[in-house]
C-alpha cells in the first residue's frame, strides 16, 4: 500500500490500531532506561505515546498525513510533560535521514514491505542507532498465513526473524532475541478487524527481533 492508500484506510476508521501499545513493545522495552527514540511507521502513535509516557524523547515518523494528524490530536490530550516529549514527522522509512547523534532506540512495528524495500528500511533503522542503542523489529511472520489469523495475506510483505537477521548482516548489531511469538488476537482491536475473534482462542504469528549496536 502506498501513502494515499494508507491515508484512505486511516480516514475510514477511528483509531485503526487502538491506543494501547503493542504487547511485544511493552515486553521488550519497558525495562530500558529512557533516551532518544525513533518509531518508524508510527501510524496513529500508540507505541510512541506509550514510550513518551515512560520518559523517552520520541520522534514518530510515518508517510500517512492522516495518521500523523490523528497522532497530533491524541498528543493534544496528553499531560504537557508527555506531549512535550513527542515529535511527529512526515517521511518514508525507506529513505529518512537520521540526526548525526542517532537514537538510543529504533522501533519498527508492523512495517510490511516487499523484501527489497524492507531491507532498505531496516538498514536505515540500524544506521540510525547510537552506540549501545536497541533496534526492535516486530511484524507479521510468514507462517501467519498458514498457522495464524489475520494480518496481510500477501506473502511478499511477510517475513521471518531469519529474514530480518539476513537483512541486517554486517550492520554491527548483536542479536538479543530472534523468535516467532504468538499474539492473542483479542488483545488488540486493530488486529481483530483483520480476522481475529473475541473468544481469545485465535492467535497471530509475529516475527520478533531485538538487536543492539555494539560499536
Amino acid at each position: 500500500m502506498d501513502s494515499r492508500a494508507w491515508d484512505e484506510r486511516y480516514a475510514a476508521s477511528e483509531l485503526v490500531w487502538g491506543t494501547e501499545p503493542n504487547r511485544w513493545v511493552v515486553r521488550e522495552l519497558a525495562g530500558l532506561a529512557p533516551g532518544r527514540a525513533l518509531d518508524l511507521a508510527a501510524g496513529e502513535g500508540r507505541n510512541s505515546i506509550w514510550l513518551a509516557g515512560l520518559g523517552w524523547e520520541v520522534t514518530g515518523l510515518d508517510f500517512s498525513t492522516v495518521a500523523l494528524g490523528r497522532a497530533e490530536r491524541l498528543t493534544a490530550s496528553l499531560p504537557d510533560e508527555v506531549a512535550d516529549r513527542l515529535t511527529w514527522r512526515h517521511g518514508d522509512a525507506r529513505d529518512f535521514e537520521a540526526p548525526p547523534e542517532g537514537y538510543d532506540l529504533v522501533l519498527v512495528a508492523y512495517l510490511q514491505l516487499p523484501a527489497e524495500d524492507r531491507r532498505a528500511a531496516l538498514r536505515r533503522a540500524a544506521a540510525a542507532l547510537a552506540s549501545g542503542g536497541t533496534l526492535l523489529v516486530v511484524g507479521h511472520d510468514s507462517t501467519n498465513l498458514t498457522e495464524g489469523v489475520g494480518g496481510p495475506q500477501d506473502p511478499a510483505v511477510l517475513y521471518t526473524p531469519e529474514d530480518v537477521l539476513a537483512d541486517l548482516a554486517g550492520a554491527g548489531l548483536r542479536t538479543v532475541r530472534a523468535e516467532r511469538a504468538l499474539r492473542p488476537l483479542a488483545a488488540e482491536a486493530g488486529h481483530r478487524d483483520r480476522g481475529g475473534s473475541e473468544d481469545g482462542g485465535a492467535v497471530a504469528v509475529d516475527a520478533l527481533v531485538r538487536l543492539e549496536r555494539t560499536a
